[in-house]
């Protein structure tokens, strides 16, 4: 892609790098907490999920970069990393045997029909949070050859110290040639409990001066960037206009950042969604067709539309194939349960090229 200098795929050891907490989704599937009696369980992290989309469904070399405490948990998680493909790369801690650290525990639900999905968090002494910078050799690991970095807001907004570390990452991406992406994800109860002194805004807005792809939809981008703007909640779902206007703002502050997208949903339903994406490069816009998805289960869709954004970026594809295939993978990953994809390349191209106008699992 024109706009980015992205490091050829021969010259590097790894195609991208993720760093983020790895956390253990609990899902009861449609059944209310209250009275469910068994979980399946999804390892997840919105950053981690980028990484294993791009291992598991577009083939390419990728590693996360996260916290490990030394229990069964955190073999549970290290042997399903392991099964994504992706390479992990950890900063281990010992377990007290009582209170930790812990691996983070998400329960969402998949709600159903006018049920809409539940979440919530057990993160108390979280390992991931934890990190700080010095804990991994950024600069050896870029040295050896890393073409993209990603990260995102539910990890920068676990501590005070887990912002740091992204900042320490960026800088040493940037000095050895790596693209920088960071997905916004703004999540006002992680901001809430963090307690760090210091506004959302404030903390991604200084992360935002070392990125050159930014992922985020409009609510993100002033919620989390602290930027002003339409009422969020009276715009068109799918309209981009409002979006693209925010856009200008991001890019007269931080005008480092080439490239923004965002997926576009308008949800009927738990369980029927319309869905777009709109990919933004440097005044330039592209919007993808509005499909009607049935959906199974909702978390882990943006990461998918990233995960497939992005492999359009690495392998030089043009603007328009490149946010089709992000649109496609988004959609079909909300169509099976967890938050990881089961989807084949064949599968996630054939959508991106028909543009179908529904899609059923």
């Amino acid at each position: 892609m024109a706009s980015l200098n992205i490091i050829p795929a021969d010259r590097a050891k790894l195609d991208l790098l993720s760093l983020g907490g790895l956390v253990m989704r609990m899902d009861p599937g449609i059944v209310p907490f209250a009275y469910a009696d068994r979980y399946d369980v999804h390892v997840s992290g919105g950053e981690y999920n980028v990484a294993a989309n791009l291992s598991r469904c577009f083939g390419q070399r990728t590693a996360v970069a996260s916290a490990l405490v030394d229990n069964a948990l955190g073999e549970k998680v290290t042997s399903s990393v392991r099964a994504m493909g992706v390479q992990g790369i950890y900063k281990r801690y010992p377990y007290d045997g009582v209170r930790g650290p812990n691996m983070a525990l998400v329960w969402s639900d998949q709600g159903h029909g006018a049920r809409a999905p539940v979440v919530f968090y057990n993160r108390a002494n979280e390992a991931a949070a934890l990190l700080k910078p010095g804990d991994f050799d950024f600069d050896g690991l870029f040295k050896s050859g890393i073409r993209w970095f990603h990260s995102g807001g539910i990890f920068s907004a676990l501590s005070a110290t887990t912002a740091e570390i992204i900042i320490e990452a960026m800088k040493s991406a940037r000095a050895h040639g790596a693209i920088v992406s960071f997905d916004l994800n703004y999540r006002a109860k992680l901001w809430a409990a963090a307690n760090s002194g210091k506004k959302p805004s404030e903390v991604l807005g200084e992360i935002a001066r070392y990125v050159d792809v930014l992922v985020g939809n409009e609510e993100d981008l002033q919620m989390g960037l602290g930027l002003p703007g339409p009422d969020i909640h009276g715009a068109s779902k799918l309209d981009p206009a409002s979006f693209l206007k925010t856009i200008e703002q991001v890019h007269a502050q931080w005008p480092n950042i080439k490239v923004v997208a965002t997926t576009l949903r308008d949800v009927k339903s738990t369980n029927r969604h319309l869905w777009s994406a709109v990919l933004w490069i440097e005044g330039q816009h592209w919007l993808a067709p509005t499909m009607e998805l049935d959906v199974y289960d909702r978390v882990g869709g943006g990461d998918g539309f990233a995960a497939g954004m992005i492999y359009g970026m690495l392998e030089g594809l043009d603007p328009e194939e490149t946010l089709r295939l992000g649109w496609a993978h988004g959609a079909l990953l909300t169509t099976y349960p967890g938050d990881t994809t089961m989807a084949s390349l064949d599968q996630v191209k054939a959508l991106a090229k028909g543009g179908s106008a529904r899609i059923q699992r």
